[in-house]
């Protein structure tokens, strides 16, 4: 099995990129516009940029692929979150070999909070995720995606060195605390690699945030 994995130098990527490799009948190939630091002779690495579907490299034999790279509140958003997904999906996912996509959305497709244009990129990689779905079905494999609520990342670490902001958001969380990426690299390798009847669907895991509702009458 040879899969693609792209944002796969730091936070999930590189988690996602790490529990791929514990299983010895799979090679990773990462994709992101920065270095990466792991290694293993079954991990190769590639500097491109997956908004540029030009920068992206023709790589044969792909069976999963595993959209991750993403930004958040840049002009980039939509670009690299949402064209990101479709680029890559274009030229490793849409081919007879291919047995499953991850794509990672977010929680904020499902709330409608946060940043505007990030918002409408993950809600956009959500609906293509169904689209992708109804494509490859053709050869037996499945399309889904997972919108992870907070996560424990270096992306998110000014949030949780605020008191008071993550205070605010434990006191919004039915579960109040966040993922590892080591658990969303679980859920995605389970999805990709275990799982051969789910498709088309989008699996929330936010410690209960979009679940929480203090009811008034």
């Amino acid at each position: 099995m040879k899969a693609v994995i792209t944002g796969a130098s730091a936070g999930i990527g590189l988690a996602v990129c790490q529990r791929f490799l514990e299983d010895e009948r799979i090679t990773v190939v990462g994709i992101d516009v920065n270095p990466s630091k792991l290694g293993n002779a079954r991990y190769s690495h590639v500097l491109a940029d997956v908004a540029n579907p030009d920068s992206l490299p023709a790589i044969e034999g792909v069976t999963h692929l595993i959209n991750n790279a993403g930004v958040q509140n840049t002009a980039q958003d939509i670009a690299i979150n949402l064209g990101g997904v479709m680029n890559c999906t274009k030229l490793y996912g849409l081919q007879p070999e291919i047995q499953s996509i991850v794509n990672v959305a977010s929680a904020s497709a499902h709330s409608g909070a946060e940043f505007p244009e990030y918002v409408a990129s993950k809600g956009g990689v959500v609906a293509y995720t169904k689209w992708t779905a109804l494509q490859i079905a053709q050869y037996g494999a499945t399309c889904n995606s997972i919108s992870p609520g907070g996560v424990l990342t270096e992306l998110n670490k000014p949030v949780m060195d605020d008191p008071e902001k993550w205070q605010a958001i434990m006191n919004e969380t039915l579960l109040p605390k966040w993922a590892s990426s080591e658990e969303i690299a679980e859920w995605v390798y389970f999805m990709a690699i275990v799982n051969r009847s789910m498709t088309a669907q989008d699996i929330l895991v936010d410690n209960g945030e979009m679940a929480k509702s203090n009811f008034v009458w």
